[in-house]
């Protein structure tokens, strides 16, 4: 895998992708933003869910001036829900740069639009039909657009628009940079690609058979705050031999590796800022068992080849598909059974569903543990350890002390008694891990209901109507964010 940092991205956009708990770029992220950097055409062709509105929206930001109070880039998209998705990823994106994006869309007042493109956004994000309106109202000019992106461009074939992307590229200037993204490639696309393209870079990242073999998956459903206590908890139930903890942010690394510490696992946790001697010192403790859990990036992840690991926790969802397949293929290894168990806020379910549709498997729903389970778990640790000891049959020495015991108390009492002084409890010491932002995605229907034009003809329940897309807008007057395409 790549950082977002080797490949050249500046400070601004570094910060904001560290807000929302990206590290490492996906396949088609990987490829697509040196060319777009230096300016180059490109065609990629990916699934959703690969992490394609980075891709183009890094590039994008990296170019536009803040200062320069006019619509630079434009990002055509099928759905009303895949603009406004779109531009909140944007925005995140584009947070600390001063880059804006404003989504359009039919369905919603065009006055209300009128008065929001006048408050001069350098991205609009938008469905063809509105957009075509907008131009020739020019209450959205071309004149200055630095580059073009078409999303879901086979989507859009589908839906009856490509006569509209035509008219649409026609009126951009042809010095312009167009990317292109769709996840298959028929004829009217690649002529798109051909007459109205310079030369496209062409990245294509195929959708792989992900398939996980002798690991047994879970999902908890629990929020943000919750998982700390989630995670310790199914750790006092099952007692997992060895442990690793994925995490996508370096600083909740640590966080979490300081809350397990102070919990009394024996933890310790592994990322980029580490030198490479620190890392193989903690990866050897791992190995030879001195310590339990290992708390991971991806990246420190990276190749990681340790028999014995029984337990894989996300503790935060992966981005992509290709990320969960790797974090969860450090268990269940040399014919052995491993479990895995993500950790999954209400608004990642989607994501989630994404992720068993693309590797082919199902994961199945547990209840997150209470604290009266995890107490009772830890006993049952000590029990076992006691019918171990039965079982050595080396206990005649104890057997006159044991004896004197009994006679001045009942049996219940003496092994309550050495149940509680043989438990280890856990330290009930408050752990506090700072929040990212949650990953979701698009989850709309594909079908013949969907493919009609999104042109102010559909209309998606009460929420929508009014021109305020779910989640309303923050205090800054930016989307508030819905998911993490």
């Amino acid at each position: 895998m790549t950082t977002f940092n080797e490949l050249g991205v500046s400070e601004p956009i570094l910060k904001a992708l560290t807000s929302m708990g990206f590290e490492e770029a996906t396949p088609i992220q990987a490829q697509t933003i040196p060319y777009a950097m230096q300016g180059e055409d490109v065609i990629g062709q990916a699934q959703t869910g690969t992490g394609k509105t980075a891709a183009f929206g890094i590039p994008m930001i990296e170019k536009f001036e803040r200062n320069a109070r006019k619509i630079q880039g434009l990002v055509v998209a099928p759905t009303r829900e895949l603009a406004i998705q779109v531009a909140e990823e944007l925005n995140r994106l584009g947070k600390y740069k001063g880059i804006r994006a404003l989504p359009v869309y039919g369905g919603q007042h065009m006055e209300r639009q009128i008065r929001a493109l006048k408050d001069k956004p350098q991205i609009v994000v938008a469905t063809p039909g509105r957009l075509l309106d907008h131009i020739r109202r020019k209450t959205v000019r071309t004149d200055h657009i630095q580059v073009a992106v078409l999303d879901e461009a086979d989507e859009m074939l589908n839906m009856g628009f490509i006569d509209d992307i035509r008219d649409i590229l026609k009126g951009i200037p042809e010095d312009r940079q167009t990317l292109l993204f769709s996840a298959t490639m028929p004829k009217e696309i690649r002529d798109i690609a051909t007459n109205l393209m310079k030369e496209p870079k062409e990245i294509k990242v195929k959708a792989k058979e992900m398939t996980v073999e002798n690991i047994d998956q879970y999902f908890i459903e629990v929020p943000e705050k919750y998982k700390f206590d989630t995670l310790t908890n199914h750790f006092d139930i099952h007692a997992p031999t060895l442990a690793i903890v994925f995490s996508r942010t370096k600083k909740r690394v640590d966080e979490i590796t300081e809350g397990m510490q102070a919990r009394g696992f024996r933890a310790e946790g592994i990322h980029g800022d580490l030198t490479q001697g620190k890392r193989m010192s903690v990866l050897n403790k791992f190995k030879n068992g001195r310590i339990e859990v290992l708390v991971a990036t991806d990246v420190a992840a990276r190749g990681l080849d340790i028999s014995g690991v029984t337990h894989v926790y996300n503790f935060d969802i992966p981005q992509d598909p290709e990320s969960y397949v790797h974090r969860i293929g450090r268990t269940g290894r040399a014919g052995r059974t491993g479990e895995a168990i993500s950790f999954v806020t209400p608004r990642e379910v989607a994501h989630l569903k994404l992720i068993e549709k693309v590797t082919k498997s199902k994961m199945k729903r547990i209840m997150p543990p209470t604290n009266q389970e995890a107490q009772r778990g830890q006993q049952q640790v000590t029990v076992e350890k006691i019918i171990q000891t039965i079982d050595k049959n080396d206990l005649k020495s104890y057997h006159e002390t044991a004896n004197e015991l009994l006679e001045n108390n009942d049996s219940i009492t003496v092994i309550a008694a050495a149940l509680k002084l043989l438990t280890k409890e856990r330290k009930n010491i408050p752990v506090r891990i700072s929040s990212i932002q949650p990953i979701s995605v698009k989850n709309a229907p594909r079908g013949r209901d969907n493919k009609r034009r999104s042109d102010g003809k559909r209309f998606y329940g009460k929420r929508n109507q009014g021109g305020r897309p779910q989640g309303g807008r923050n205090r800054k007057g930016n989307f508030q964010n819905r998911r993490g395409r």
